[in-house]
């Protein structure tokens, strides 16, 4: 899918959303969010029923509106039609790039993971629109036992890709380190913690948005 990949986007992990008045706050997050200017958003629930998931899925839909923002759906390929979100990402374990991308067709974004310490064999032969990369540092929203590449990695793992390929590095990523990750070599940096841990997440993106765009 041809889309414009913004310097920065935030991951939603559901971890961070209230147990009493979930819906009118995700309502709230989600308009704030559009209103800072969002393009892109993944949106990450590992621990919710399907029914849960749709139901935050349309409350996101509603607020961040379809023709500005693309939404996408961390690991549930199977829940991307019925949500009305415009992609999914894949990761080692999940279904295949390839499986994506023949149930979701061309016009829906396909992302997945690219490598650690290095990029994984054959992997820019699957037809996906981004790769992530990291964790660039320890990350305390996703469990993962691979160690942190550091800017170094980035710029190792852009010299395997070549200039073409979408990099998102994640991982423990702050608006200090951005640019140094950016310089190194990523395309987009996707960040979860250092924005939705913030008191204002969406003034924080918008400060983000400031500096790095």
């Amino acid at each position: 899918m041809a889309f414009d990949f913004p310097k920065i986007y935030p991951i939603l992990d559901v971890s961070i959303l209230p147990t009493t008045g979930r819906a009118e706050y995700l309502r709230r997050l989600g308009s704030s969010l559009a209103n800072a200017g969002v393009t892109l958003l993944e949106y990450r629930n590992k621990t919710g029923g399907d029914a849960e998931i749709i139901a935050d899925a349309a409350i996101l839909r509603a607020a961040m509106p379809e023709k500005i923002i693309k939404l996408i759906l961390d690991d549930r390929l199977d829940l991307v039609e019925s949500s009305y979100f415009d992609g999914v990402h894949v990761d080692m374990g999940d279904a295949p790039p390839v499986e994506a991308r023949k149930l979701l067709g061309s016009d829906r974004i396909v992302g997945t993971f690219g490598g650690s310490e290095n990029l994984l064999p054959g992997i820019l032969d699957q037809p996906a629109d981004y790769y992530s990369i990291g964790p660039v540092f320890p990350t305390t929203t996703k469990h993962t036992t691979k160690p942190a590449i550091g800017p170094e990695g980035v710029r190792r793992l852009r010299a395997q890709a070549g200039p073409k390929p979408v990099l998102v590095a994640v991982g423990g990523i702050t608006l200090h380190s951005a640019r140094l990750i950016l310089a190194a070599g990523a395309t987009t940096i996707a960040v979860a913690a250092a924005i939705f841990r913030a008191e204002d997440p969406a003034a924080e993106f918008r400060l983000w948005r400031n500096v790095l765009e």
